[in-house]
C-alpha cells in the first residue's frame, strides 16, 4: 500500500473504528474482490463492532493500493462522508495499473469519481447498448479540449439517464477528457425557486471547505457566476451531467463556459445556450434479444426458459426500454402473471403497469402524459389531432396540411416541437418532404386519453378532406393520394360517417384511381371489413361490387388500360355496378366515347369466385389453410406468397429459395408453412410473420413434394424428390435433421401424400410404383406395381405423376399420363379406371372431395375436371384462362 495511504488509515484508526459498521463495508470490499470471505469472517468473530472496525484496518493495512480505494469508496457508498473525507488525500493515488476492478472492467478510479460526482449506480436490471455509449463517447471526446454542450435525448422511459451514466463508466474518458471529475445534478421540472436550490446545493458540494464564500448564493444569476469560478478554479476540465432537462432557460444558469452533458426529451433544448453542441438520439426501442435480456435477468431465467408472452409482451411494447423495465420489475414480485401483464397492456391499461423503483413516475400513463401536458394550449390541440393516425403509418405534410388548413412550412414548424420534445418521428421522403408518424406506445395513450373524441377528431380529417378535394379525386402525382386511398373508408368509418363510407364505396371512379394504385386486394378487404355498415341499407349493392373486385380485379389490377366502364356492362342487368356503368357509359357517349352493352348476359355464368396474380411467373402449387382463411402459392418466381381466401390481400411475399419453389404446405395448425424447391432444400416458415424456422438440405436432387400430416398424430412433415428417396421429418424447432429416410423407389419419387388419419404414407415415382408406408414404424406396408399391371399400354404412361386419397383411407389414387387409377388400399385391386382426355393431355394433379364422392383433376391444356368416380360420369369441366396452365387442384 501507498506510504500516504497507509499513514491515512493509522491516524484515523480510533475515529474508523468508533464510528463504522463493517458488515455493509465488507459487501462492497467483497464485491470488488479485494478481501475474502475467509477474512470476513475473521472480522464477525470479533466480540463488539470496535473490535470488528480495528480488525479490518489490520487486514487493509497488509493489503494494496486497490484495497484502500475500495474502502474508501465503501464508506462513500455507506454514508459515512466525514469519515472518507480523512482518507481522500491518499485517493489520488496512481492505481492505473494496480487497481482494476473485477466489476464489469471498471477500475476503482472510476467509482470513485463517480461516487464523489454524485453519478447514478447501474439499475439493478442492466442491459449493454454499446452502439448507443459509444455515439455518447465519441461527443465526450469532442469536449476534451473546449467547452460545450453534448446533448443525449430521445421519448420518455427509452433509457437516457441509464446511457448516460454507463457512457462515465470509462477510465479513459475521465482521465483524458475529464480529470477534474463529474458532477451529475438531477434537474426535472422546475420553477425559479426550485433550479436556485439546485444550484445552490451544487455549488456547496464543489465548496464543502468554504474557500469562496461562506453563504449560497440569494439568486440565479449570483449562483451561476459562482458555479463558473468553482468550475475554473477547483475542478477545471470538468464534465457538468445535468439529468431531465425540460426547459431551455433553465440552461442559461449553468451556461458558464464549461463541458456539459445533457439528457433531455427535447433536442431544441439548447437552443437557448451559446457553443459546441452535439446530439445523441437515443432509439425508443430495443433490440428483441436485449429486451427478453431485461425479462429474463428480472425473473431469473435463462432466454430459453422465457414463455411464449415474454416475446408477445417484446412485440406489443415494440421493445420499449420503458415498460419491459416496469413489467419485469412486476414479474419479480409476481411471476406468475405473464399473461395478466400481456392482457393489460394489449387493453392500454398503463394505469396497471406502474411503479418502478428506478424511474420517477408511478405509471406508465404519468410518465407519458407529462411531455403532453407541457405543451402550449395550441401545441396540445394539434397533438391531439393525430390521435386518429393509425399504426405504423406514416403521414405526409400535406395531410396535416390540409387538416389545419395551413401551409406546409407552418405545418411542419409546428411537426419539428413535437419532433424536438421526442413526440413525435420523422423519416425524409427522397429529400422532398417529411413523413411523421407516432410510437405505438405515444399513439395508445393519445387514443385512451381522447377516447370520447375520437369520433369527432376522425370526423374533422374527413370533412377537410372533402373540402379540399370536393371537386376531383387526389390524383399520383400528389404526395398525399397514398394516403388518402388507403385510409380514408377507415377514417369514415371511425367518424360513423356511413352515408359518406357508402358513397365512396359504391363509386366507380374511386374503385377506378384505388386500383390503379393498390390493386383490387385492399378494396375487397373494405367490402369485407366494413360489411355490416355497408350491409345496413341493401346488402345486395355491397355483394355486387365485392363479386365484382373478386372476380375481374386481377384484370384491372395487371393492366390500367381496360376500361373500368366496360367491364362493368358486362355485370346483370340487376347489379349495381352495371347501373353505374350504363350511367356513367351514356353520359361519356356525348362526348365522343364507344362502349359495348352485351346482350348475351344471361347465357354467361362466372364460377370463379376470386382471381388473384400473386406471381410474376408460373404458379406450380397452390394449398389451403385447415381455417380456410388463407392460400399459400409457389411457383417460378422462387417465392412462397400467401393471401387471404376471401379477398386476395397479400400477407406475405417470401424470397423463399434460389430455384423454382415447387410445392408448399401448411401445417395441420397453421402455424407453419413447409416450401421445396429445385435448389434441394426444404424450409419452414413461420405462417403469420414469414419468419424463416428450419432449413433442410439433406436430398441431393431437386425436392418435389412436401406435405405434413394432418393433425392426427405428432406433427410429421414428409418430402420426396429427384433422389428416388422419401424423408419423413418429426416436426421439432430443435430438430435439424430428418427422422427416417424411406428407400423402396428406383426412379424419381414425384408425389407423396400422408392418409387422412396419419396412419399411412403414399409416394410414387416415375419407376411407375406406387408405395403405402406405415408412418410409425418406417416400414413399407403395400406396393403397388401400376405399370407392371398394364404392360399391354405404352410405358411411358405409367410415370406416376401423383396420389391421393380417399376420406375414408380404404381407396388411394394415383395418375399417369391421361389417365386414373383408383386401387382398394387393403386388397391392391384396382377398383375404377378413367381416361380424363386425350394421349396428348397430362393429368397434373388430383383430388378426392372430402364429403363425397368426387376427383377434381387438373390437366395440362387449362382444365379442371369433376368426377364422380362410382359413376365413373364426368360431372363438370371448368376452362381456366390462365396462360401456364392448371398445375395444381386441390379440395378445401
Amino acid at each position: 500500500m501507498d506510504e500516504k495511504a497507509r499513514s491515512l488509515l493509522l491516524q484515523n484508526r480510533a475515529a474508523l473504528a468508533k464510528d463504522i459498521r463493517t458488515a455493509y463495508i465488507m459487501d462492497h470490499m467483497i464485491g470488488d474482490e479485494v478481501i475474502t470471505p475467509q477474512e470476513e469472517e475473521k472480522v464477525k468473530s470479533q466480540a463488539t463492532h470496535i473490535d470488528r472496525a480495528q480488525r479490518l484496518i489490520d487486514v487493509l493495512l497488509g493489503k494494496d493500493n486497490r484495497a484502500y480505494v475500495s474502502f474508501y469508496n465503501a464508506l462513500l457508498h455507506e454514508g459515512y462522508k466525514d469519515l472518507a473525507a480523512l482518507l481522500k488525500g491518499a485517493t489520488s493515488i496512481d492505481v492505473t495499473g494496480s487497481i482494476k476492478a473485477a466489476v464489469n472492467g471498471i477500475t476503482s478510479f472510476v467509482k470513485t469519481a463517480l461516487c464523489e460526482g454524485g453519478v447514478p449506480q447501474r439499475p439493478v436490471v442492466f442491459v449493454t447498448r454499446k452502439h448507443l455509449v459509444q455515439n455518447i463517447h465519441d461527443c465526450l471526446y469532442s469536449l476534451s479540449n473546449d467547452p460545450g454542450w453534448v446533448t443525449v435525448y430521445g421519448m420518455a422511459g427509452c433509457g437516457k439517464s441509464v446511457l448516460a451514466a454507463e457512457a462515465l463508466r470509462d477510465h479513459q474518458i475521465l482521465n483524458d477528457c475529464f480529470p477534474g471529475g463529474v458532477h451529475w445534478v438531477s434537474i426535472g421540472k422546475q420553477d425559479k425557486a426550485g433550479l436556485l436550490m439546485k444550484l445552490q446545493n451544487l455549488c456547496t458540494r464543489l465548496d464543502q471547505d468554504c474557500k469562496y464564500s461562506q453563504r449560497p448564493p440569494l439568486n440565479i444569476e449570483e449562483a451561476r457566476d459562482r458555479l463558473r469560478m468553482l468550475l475554473n478554479r477547483l475542478f477545471p476540465r470538468s464534465l457538468l451531467i445535468l439529468d431531465d432537462v425540460w426547459d431551455p432557460w433553465v440552461l442559461k444558469a449553468f451556461d458558464v463556459q464549461g463541458r456539459v452533458l445533457i439528457t433531455s426529451r427535447d433536442k431544441s433544448v439548447t437552443d437557448a445556450v451559446s457553443g459546441m453542441k452535439h446530439f445523441v438520439h437515443v432509439d425508443s426501442e430495443l433490440e428483441h434479444k436485449k429486451g427478453l435480456e431485461i425479462l429474463s435477468l428480472y425473473v431469473d431465467k435463462g432466454l430459453e426458459e422465457l414463455p411464449e408472452e415474454a416475446h408477445q409482451i417484446i412485440e406489443e411494447s415494440k421493445g420499449s426500454p420503458l415498460v419491459v423495465s416496469l413489467i419485469g420489475a412486476l414479474l419479480r414480485e409476481f411471476p406468475n402473471r405473464w399473461a395478466f401483464y400481456l392482457k393489460q397492456l394489449q387493453r392500454k391499461q398503463f394505469k396497471r403497469i406502474r411503479k418502478s423503483s428506478s424511474y420517477d413516475y408511478e405509471a406508465l400513463d404519468e410518465a407519458m402524459s407529462m411531455s403532453v401536458d407541457r405543451l402550449k394550449d395550441d401545441l396540445k390541440e394539434f397533438y391531439n389531432d393525430l390521435s386518429v393516425i393509425e399504426k405504423d403509418v406514416k403521414v405526409p405534410t400535406q395531410v396535416l396540411c390540409i387538416l389545419w388548413d395551413m401551409e406546409s412550412e407552418d405545418v411542419e414548424d409546428i411537426l419539428q416541437e413535437f419532433v424536438n420534445k421526442s413526440l413525435l418521428l420523422y423519416c425524409d421522403r427522397n429529400g422532398r418532404s417529411f413523413l411523421y408518424y407516432l410510437h405505438d406506445l405515444q399513439l395508445d395513450f393519445l387514443t385512451e386519453r381522447n377516447r370520447d373524441q375520437l369520433p369527432a377528431l376522425h370526423a374533422k380529417l374527413v370533412s377537410q378532406h372533402q373540402k379540399y378535394y370536393s371537386c376531383e379525386l387526389p390524383t399520383m402525382e400528389q404526395e398525399d393520394c397514398a394516403y388518402w386511398y388507403h385510409y380514408l373508408a377507415y377514417h369514415m368509418a371511425q367518424a360513423n360517417m356511413h352515408q359518406d363510407l357508402r358513397s365512396l364505396l359504391f363509386s366507380l371512379d374511386w374503385l377506378k384511381s384505388k386500383m390503379r394504385l393498390y390493386g383490387p386486394a385492399h378494396l375487397i378487404h373494405e367490402f369485407v371489413r366494413y360489411r355490416d355498415i355497408l350491409d345496413k341499407q341493401d346488402s345486395k349493392t355491397r355483394e355486387d361490387f365485392q363479386e365484382f373486385l373478386s372476380v375481374n380485379g386481377h384484370l384491372l389490377g395487371q393492366d390500367s388500360h381496360i376500361n373500368l366502364i366496360q367491364l362493368g356492362l358486362s355485370q346483370p342487368d340487376d347489379s349495381m355496378v352495371y347501373k353505374q356503368s350504363i350511367l356513367q357509359a351514356k353520359e361519356e357517349l356525348q362526348h365522343g366515347a364507344l362502349y359495348v352493352n352485351w346482350i348475351n348476359k344471361q347465357c354467361m355464368k362466372n364460377l370463379a369466385s376470386l382471381a388473384v396474380r400473386p406471381h410474376s411467373e408460373a404458379v406450380y402449387h397452390a394449398c389451403f389453410s385447415h381455417d380456410r382463411q388463407k392460400i399459400a402459392s409457389c411457383g417460378a418466381d422462387k417465392t412462397l406468397q400467401v393471401f387471404k381466401s376471401e379477398t386476395g390481400e397479400n400477407l406475405l411475399q417470401i424470397e423463399a429459395h434460389e430455384d423454382e419453389v415447387l410445392c408448399c404446405a401448411f401445417s395441420a395448425d397453421d402455424r407453419f408453412i413447409a416450401t421445396c424447391s429445385g435448389d434441394k432444400k426444404v424450409k419452414i416458415w413461420n405462417a403469420l410473420t414469414g419468419k424463416l424456422i428450419r432449413e433442410y438440405s439433406e436430398h441431393s436432387e431437386q425436392v418435389t413434394c412436401c406435405q405434413f400430416t394432418n393433425g392426427n398424430s405428432p406433427c410429421l412433415l414428409a418430402t420426396c424428390s429427384y433422389d428416388c428417396t422419401l424423408k419423413m421429418q418429426l416436426w421439432d424447432i430443435d430438430r435439424k435433421y430428418c427422422l427416417n429416410t424411406l428407400f423402396g423407389h428406383s426412379d424419381c419419387v414425384n408425389h407423396c401424400r400422408f392418409s387422412p388419419d396419419d396412419k399411412y404414407l403414399a409416394s410414387c415415382s416415375m419407376d411407375g410404383i406406387l408405395l403405402i408406408w406405415e408412418v410409425s414404424s418406417a416400414n413399407e406396408y403395400k406396393s403397388i406395381d401400376v405399370a407392371q399391371s398394364f404392360q399391354s399400354k405404352n410405358e411411358s404412361q405409367f410415370l406416376l405423376k401423383c396420389c391421393s386419397w380417399a376420406n375414408d383411407c380404404s381407396r388411394i389414387m394415383v395418375t399417369a399420363r391421361n389417365c386414373l387409377y383408383i386401387f382398394d388400399v387393403e386388397s391392391s385391386d384396382l377398383v375404377s379406371e378413367l381416361e380424363a382426355c386425350h394421349q396428348s393431355i397430362t393429368i397434373l394433379y388430383c383430388d378426392f372431395c372430402t364429403s363425397n364422392q368426387i376427383v377434381a383433376m387438373a390437366l395440362s391444356h387449362y382444365v379442371v375436371q369433376l368426377w364422380n368416380i362410382d359413376s365413373n360420369t364426368k360431372n363438370s369441366r371448368i376452362q381456366c384462362t390462365f396462360k401456364l396452365g392448371s398445375l395444381c387442384s386441390i379440395f378445401q
